[in-house]
């Protein structure tokens, strides 16, 4: 499976847990004047997107608060990076190290950020 399977995957899963994922391209293109428009989350800037890689589908998931917030619904931030099916981490990749470092950036914020090749973990 591809990684635009995976990514369909995941999408189809979380739509059936209530979450709302989007696609995050992130990248830079060249306006008609020539300068170069950045876009993607924690893209602003080469060297920002030499550390962080933000994931591939982005949004929020419904999560209920306790003790003191019983019944209470927040919305917690998602990030989930899809890989092909078969892929394993490497830690001398620089790519995936900015990646982690996004993820590790969300979930000390209290979100929930994630790898997957398949479903969601």
């Amino acid at each position: 499976m591809n990684e635009a399977s995976v990514q369909s995957l995941v999408r189809l899963e979380a739509a059936k847990r209530g979450w709302k994922l989007f696609r995050n391209n992130t990248g830079v293109l060249l306006n008609p004047k020539g300068q170069p428009i950045r876009f993607g989350l924690c893209n602003d800037s080469k060297q920002l997107n030499a550390k962080f890689k933000s994931g591939d589908l982005i949004g929020i998931r419904p999560v209920v608060i306790t003790p003191d917030m019983v019944g209470s619904v927040i919305g917690q931030f998602v990030s989930i990076e899809c890989k092909h099916e078969g892929w394993r981490p490497s830690a001398s990749d620089e790519h995936e190290a900015a990646q982690r470092a996004w993820a590790d950036l969300v979930t000390q914020a209290g979100g929930y950020a994630a790898f997957t090749t398949g479903l969601i973990p």
